[in-house]
């Protein structure tokens, strides 16, 4: 098994070990638990059923796993009770919880650079200032459309979704989540572009000679 294939394995089963850590006995409720994890159940039959056709790179991948993590935790104990961040809150006298914030910063890096990965290999998009552009405004988009869904949820579920908006009291916290999400596809861009223009010239390569060999 080539090295990579192995890497997407172990990723796989890590991150199904700590789903299923995630949902037994999470501090939230199971409403809660299902709403913040849903994303991770959506996501990974997609990434079955297209692996063949459009395997992503190892950094788009290894960066799938770390945002999963991120949503899988935040759904056992909330985002407005995660330990660690409680502990942080109570020994700098912060003002909230700030692990949701980790979520939407998150919810920008991830998405940039799979947006950008489907542009270069799916469009005649190149890598130039248009393409940073365009992935900013995806993973804008991105955001926007989640902050709907937690709207919409509200207006169903009424007080269940208090710990699922984990607003913690905030008027300006929608503004934040999709300010941090544009921060993150930025910082994300200006970071990786290199490592995923070197990685996706290997995947070029690799599909190349799977097509050669069939």
């Amino acid at each position: 098994m080539e090295y990579a294939q192995r890497e997407r394995v172990e990723l796989l089963v890590t991150l199904l070990a700590i789903l299923i850590w995630g949902g037994y006995a999470p501090e939230a409720d199971r409403l809660t638990w299902l709403l913040e994890t849903t994303p991770v159940f959506i996501a990974l039959p997609l990434l079955f059923i297209t692996y063949r056709r459009f395997p992503f790179t190892r950094l788009a991948y290894a960066l799938m796993w770390l945002f999963a993590l991120v949503l899988i935790i935040g759904g056992h104990y909330t985002y407005a009770e995660m330990p660690l961040f409680n502990w942080l809150r109570d020994t700098f006298d912060l003002s909230r919880n700030y692990y949701d914030r980790v979520g939407h910063l998150m919810q920008g890096i991830t998405p940039a650079i799979i947006a950008r990965e489907i542009l270069l290999r799916k469009t005649p998009l190149t890598r130039d200032g248009w393409l940073f552009f365009i992935v900013c405004a995806i993973t804008l988009a991105i955001s926007a459309c989640y902050e709907f869904i937690e709207w919409w949820i509200a207006l169903i579920s009424g007080d269940a979704a208090t710990a699922f908006l984990a607003t913690q009291g905030d008027v300006w916290d929608t503004q934040w989540d999709m300010f941090l999400a544009l921060i993150g596809s930025i910082i994300s861009q200006l970071l990786f572009s290199r490592v995923h223009d070197r990685q996706l010239r290997q995947i070029d390569v690799t599909l190349f000679m799977r097509k050669v060999h069939c």
